[in-house]
């Protein structure tokens, strides 16, 4: 953009002294065509704007809301083999996932010591799990997760998987009873069911 700027202003001069000192008249057959072409080459070095679009802008679409669905994740990964297994969590998600569901996950605190020997907060599980961070939960230490998972499908209005009936809670959590709200699952003949046709 500087040397069509500099090519204008010289061209513009060497017109002015045409214009001033008549012994130089000639010169005005070359500086005029050479501020014209150096005024064409600043324009278009020029950084452009957007071109204005009088077409009728299209509405965006609204992201759907998501289809929340709670993993009670220290009790799925007992349902192949009654032995604690990520692979059994992993493939729930999956298949709730291809449903349509957006699935959270809530461990107790002692689920990574289970499955790898070892404590494991959100993060490790979210990677292993393939989710967000945000929808992992491994609740404190001390802390029953089952208040934690059905608080959760309360405030989000999401369904529970799991085949823990809550017993203890229906006095704080009477959706509990309600059919599909917890819905249960397992392994037949080497295969994974869902229940979900109480919660249709």
């Amino acid at each position: 953009m500087v040397v069509p700027f500099v090519l204008l202003l010289l061209s513009l001069a060497g017109v002015a002294i045409t214009l001033v000192l008549p012994g130089y008249s000639d010169l005005i057959l070359l500086a005029a065509p050479c501020a014209v072409a150096a005024a064409f080459l600043l324009l278009r070095a020029l950084p452009r704007k957007s071109t204005i679009n009088l077409a009728p802008r299209r509405p965006a679409r609204p992201k759907p809301a998501p289809n929340w669905i709670i993993v009670d994740g220290s009790n799925v990964m007992y349902w192949r083999d009654n032995t604690p297994q990520l692979a059994t969590v992993k493939e729930v998600l999956a298949h709730l996932v291809t449903l349509g569901f957006t699935p959270g996950v809530v461990f107790d605190a002692n689920a990574g010591y289970l499955l790898n020997g070892r404590y494991l907060h959100h993060g490790p599980f979210s990677q292993l799990l393939g989710l967000p961070e945000d929808r992992v939960m491994v609740v404190p230490k001390g802390t029953p997760a089952d208040t934690i998972v059905l608080a959760a499908a309360r405030d989000l209005g999401a369904p529970v998987v799991s085949n823990d009936r809550y017993r203890d809670w229906i006095g704080q959590h009477p959706e509990v009873a309600n059919p599909g709200h917890v819905i249960r699952g397992g392994y037949r003949d080497g295969g994974l069911w869902l229940d979900l046709q109480r919660a249709a």
